[in-house]
């Protein structure tokens, strides 16, 4: 497994152990901002994670379609990554 990939792996497990803290904190009624705080850290480990991501596609994905001569297909990339991009910013 590559590094890239590995480092996605353990943050997405980072934050699926840490969902299943929260949804045990709100369960049993936690106080309020402590909630809350747990919740924008699982938030910031997934943007981690999407930027780990993005990059890995950037550096593998969009530089082959770069490197080809088809229009189309780095069209098509741009047109994805500006589309990721739009999604991540909301």
């Amino acid at each position: 497994m590559n590094p890239q990939k590995a480092k996605t792996l353990i943050g997405l497990k980072k934050a699926h152990s840490l969902l299943g803290k929260l949804i045990r904190m709100v369960e049993t009624d936690e106080y309020c901002v402590n909630v809350m705080q747990q919740n924008l850290a699982a938030i910031g480990l997934l943007k981690s994670v999407h930027q780990n991501l993005m990059e890995g596609h950037l550096n593998s994905c969009v530089r082959n379609a770069m490197d080809t001569h088809s229009h189309a297909k780095k069209q098509q990339m741009i047109a994805e990554i500006l589309t990721v991009t739009k999604l991540a910013n909301k």
